[in-house]
């Protein structure tokens, strides 16, 4: 359902949906043009749309079907009342984003939301809780709170909607369980968790774990080893330092590991894999599944069924060919750039084995 319409002046920045030629809905769209909508503006029903909160795209595009985008929408607005879509009667394409920049834009957009009123320490709404000395535990258990563990070892927990967690020292562990919470361990080992829709964790040391499992969570470890984990529908997870692993479980979900050496995992339905570091390894292994290997001698593997892979020259494919009731008939591998295999470009087998464009 939609609200109530809104005053026009407002700018808002959100992210939009395409397919792969730059269509929604039959209309054409071009990065770098503006378009206006002259008739009735309303969410679901009509006008331009597009989602503030960056993963509720994927509500609506596949991650391993569309192109996304940057845009900035004014004129008369009408929001939705279930998520952040929003329609408007002004849209201005900016620019294209990929998955690890809805993923970024993401944790940023719910970082921004959750800043706490100013309070002493107490178990209320909107208070700030703070644990400065080693092994300590700092626990926030109000709407809107936030709790930081700033020690060695500390552990922050915030339960409320949109708050805020921050481990800041070594081995700390960071939890959000509210919706739209964020929760982040800056120190090496530490464990970020957000486990309501719509959270953001960040692991941002070494060995440091972060996984997201409510629907559109966003799960990113930035330091050696790291492993991202976003369990829910349509999350978004990221690994970018070197050997990490990430790993996108829910249908629609998004996994990409930009490090040396990294594993990014769409075990979901429509879900897309990427390893954009060197000698990386992508695995799509569910239903209608893309797996993409940007990285100099990297590995993309399909093995859903009607699962596609693509490569930059050099990267390896791996695909297989399933029957109706997944049995399968053929497997098949190739090396970008050898025997007509083009670079950037998806692959899936046919029925008689064939690697066959997508």
């Amino acid at each position: 359902m939609a609200k109530k319409k809104e005053q026009a002046g407002e700018v808002v920045t959100a992210y939009k949906g395409f397919n792969q030629d730059w269509t929604c809905r039959d209309f054409q769209y071009e990065v770098g043009k503006s378009y206006e909508h002259k008739g009735d503006v309303e969410a679901c029903s009509g006008g331009f749309h597009a989602c503030e909160y960056p993963l509720h795209v994927l509500r609506y595009y596949k991650a391993s079907q569309s192109r996304f985008a940057i845009v900035e929408q004014s004129g008369t607005l009408s929001r939705h009342d279930e998520d952040s879509k929003i329609a408007s009667s002004h849209i201005s394409v900016k620019a294209e984003i990929d998955i690890a920049g809805l993923i970024k834009a993401a944790v940023k957009y719910t970082m921004d939301r959750c800043t706490p009123a100013k309070g002493s320490v107490s178990d209320k709404d909107n208070t700030v809780v703070k644990a400065e000395g080693k092994n300590k535990s700092a626990v926030a258990s109000g709407y809107s709170g936030a709790a930081t563990a700033s020690g060695n070892s500390g552990a922050a927990t915030a339960s409320g909607d949109s708050g805020a967690a921050t481990a800041s020292g070594n081995s700390g562990a960071a939890t959000a369980s509210g919706y739209s919470g964020a929760a982040t361990a800056s120190g090496d080992s530490g464990a970020a968790t957000a486990s309501g829709n719509s959270g953001a964790a960040t692991a941002s040391g070494d060995s440091g774990a972060a996984t997201a499992s409510g629907n559109s969570g966003a799960a990113t470890a930035s330091g050696y080893y790291g492993a991202a984990t976003a369990s829910g529908y349509y999350g978004a997870a990221t690994a970018s330092g070197n050997y990490g692993a990430a790993t996108a479980s829910g249908d629609s979900g998004a996994a990409t590991a930009s490090g040396y050496y990294g594993a990014a995992t769409a075990s979901g339905n429509y879900g897309a894999a990427t390893a954009s570091g060197y000698s990386g390894a992508a695995t799509a292994s569910g239903y209608y599944g893309a797996a993409t290997a940007s990285g100099n001698s990297g590995a993309a593997t399909a093995s859903g069924r009607n699962g596609k892979a693509k490569g930059k020259t050099g990267c390896a494919l791996f695909l297989v060919y399933r029957d109706v009731n997944w049995k399968i008939v053929h497997a098949k591998a190739a090396i970008v750039g050898r025997d007509g295999i083009k670079e950037d470009t998806f692959y899936r087998l046919n029925e008689k084995g064939e690697f066959v464009e997508v």
